[in-house]
């Protein structure tokens, strides 16, 4: 059936090791029938009733949605799926079939999106690779497969090329060591010095040795290495990535760094990128906020209040509007 192919890889629901701060929760007194009831009333209705479905799939884990999609499937007789795609359009379309699959799901997808047809979208490219851990990246690889049928690290090394295609195939290939816990003070030395000399230290870039620390060290070691590094060099680690590389390889260092460094801040930071002028740019923001509600949004949420001073869901009212907007807020919950 249509519905099982749309939720490949529904086990691989494992974000990784790092501590999650979700804005989505299970919901209490769940019933899927009953949503799923809901749903198809809402559908049915003339001129769709988008409100209860933005009610409904946007306070419900992925776990959740999929138990409801089951239920609708077997009342209805049809793929839920299918359902609301005939029934929602626009950037509302976008954030509640990007709910419908499950976080790996999603970011295989938008990373299939980014080098399918013609150029490729690098900026969305780095974003998803540089800033998953070790163990997302691996389910992201291993349901790509499932879904497209391809070769993730194929694909990647057939769109991009030069030292940016090393740097995010060495990150494709899942090398990072696991957080350890003893601090090796040596070890963190001998690669911030190592980092110093293939790059400020030197003429030209040994764009090898940065990759290699940085694709392969666990991230509680690599911020103490950036941490050490300014004791051998005049600027942090990113001023030295600005002055060392350029074009799509400065950036992915710069969002991996980031990234090691504080990710709930980048993330925020890609918001107000997202947010910048009139309008918005949906497919970022729809992005971010869609594929980290059941990770970190509600760290991100409180790193973009720090940085911009107004709180996400003060932004989102005035760049967005509609049942677009009315979706994002439900994802993002109240003001904390």
């Amino acid at each position: 059936m249509a519905l099982v192919s749309e939720f490949l890889g529904q086990l691989s629901l494992n974000i990784g090791t790092e501590s999650k701060y979700p804005t989505v929760v299970p919901a209490l007194d769940f019933d899927p029938d009953r949503d799923a009831s809901r749903i198809e009333t809402a559908i049915k209705t003339k001129g769709v009733d988008e409100q209860t479905i933005i009610d409904i799939l946007t306070k419900r884990t992925y776990s959740q949605r999929r138990e409801i999609a089951f239920a609708y499937e077997k009342r209805a007789k049809k793929d839920m799926i299918t359902a609301l795609k005939g029934a929602l359009s626009g950037s509302l379309e976008a954030v509640i079939l990007g709910l419908m699959k499950s976080p790996v799901q999603y970011d295989a997808s938008v990373i299939r999106g980014s080098i399918q047809g013609l150029g490729t979208d690098e900026d969305t490219l780095i974003e998803l690779l540089c800033s998953r851990s070790n163990t997302e990246l691996m389910e992201i690889k291993s349901v790509y497969k499932e879904l497209f049928k391809k070769d993730l690290e194929k694909d990647v090394a057939g769109d991009t090329s030069g030292n940016f295609a090393k740097l995010l195939l060495a990150l494709v290939q899942t090398k990072r060591a696991e957080p350890s816990a003893i601090v090796d003070f040596e070890k963190i030395d001998s690669d911030a010095r190592a980092l110093y000399e293939a790059g400020v230290k030197r003429k030209g870039t040994d764009v090898n040795t940065w990759i290699s620390i940085m694709s392969e060290r666990s991230v509680p070691h690599l911020r103490k290495v950036f941490e050490r590094y300014r004791s051998y060099s005049p600027y942090d680690m990113q001023e030295s990535i600005v002055k060392e590389v350029k074009g799509d390889l400065q950036n992915a260092f710069l969002v991996l760094v980031r990234c090691i460094e504080n990710k709930q801040q980048y993330f925020a930071t890609r918001l107000q990128e997202a947010m910048k002028g009139k309008g918005a740019k949906e497919k970022m923001l729809t992005r971010v906020i869609v594929s980290r509600c059941e990770v970190d949004l509600k760290k991100i949420c409180a790193e973009f209040k720090a940085n911009s001073g107004q709180s996400l869901q003060q932004a989102i009212t005035e760049h967005t509007k509609g049942d677009y907007q009315k979706a994002l807020l439900s994802i993002c919950g109240p003001e904390q």
